[in-house]
């Protein structure tokens, strides 16, 4: 499936996020588990920025996706600073609930949640409270193993039914950027979340 993206918009406060008239898909993970590079795989192109240091992503970027073909776009893509970083200076990581928690819990526009995990590590107690948290507020989501391409078939089958016992709540989908294993996969499961997501239609 050709998609084509653009940037839209970053926001550190509420007050800066886009009007909600698309669904829209969130990307939450610990900081360096792929946010950025998983949505540069799924729109085949270099959208969001990504770097080896940790902490580099600090507003909720988001970006306009179409369909090939299609004149407007279809569903807006978020991508959120990551957690667990120490090395964050605190004023900034202080300033995360300010805009974070508010669109998690608020935002009507959020049709799918995806919660990034390293498939190579054991489940961490972050990732727990995030899943806590989503589930807590309603939200749809999944668990997305990254980097699944560094494990042979029989280690990653083990690491995955880690992941689903430790997170039974939680759809999971192993997915490789280096390899696209995953791809069409993780696309039909968003397609099919936004097709069953009403958005609240807004007065201009």
């Amino acid at each position: 499936m050709r998609v084509l993206a653009r940037f839209l918009a970053a926001a550190t406060d509420a007050a800066h996020f886009p009007a909600p008239s698309l669904p829209e898909v969130a990307f939450l993970g610990r900081s360096n588990v792929g946010k950025s590079s998983l949505i540069n795989s799924l729109v085949g192109s270099k959208l969001a920025r990504t770097s080896s240091t940790p902490g580099r992503t600090r507003s909720i970027n988001f970006f306009e996706v179409r369909w090939a073909g299609r004149p407007h776009p279809e569903l807006l893509f978020a991508d959120l600073p990551g957690y667990g970083y120490a090395r964050l200076p605190r004023e900034i990581s202080q300033e995360w609930p300010l805009f974070i928690e508010p669109y998690l819990h608020e935002r009507p526009s959020l049709a799918l949640s995806l919660a990034l995990v390293d498939v190579n590590i054991p489940p961490q107690a972050s990732d727990r409270q995030l899943l806590d948290f989503l589930s807590s507020v309603g939200r749809n989501f999944l668990v997305v193993a990254t980097k699944s391409d560094r494990l042979s078939n029989s280690r990653l089958n083990s690491a995955l039914k880690t992941l689903s016992d430790a997170y039974p709540a939680a759809p999971v989908v192993p997915f490789s950027t280096k390899t696209g294993a995953g791809r069409d996969e993780l696309w039909k499961r968003i397609r099919q979340s936004v097709a069953s997501f009403s958005t609240p239609v807004f007065q201009s």
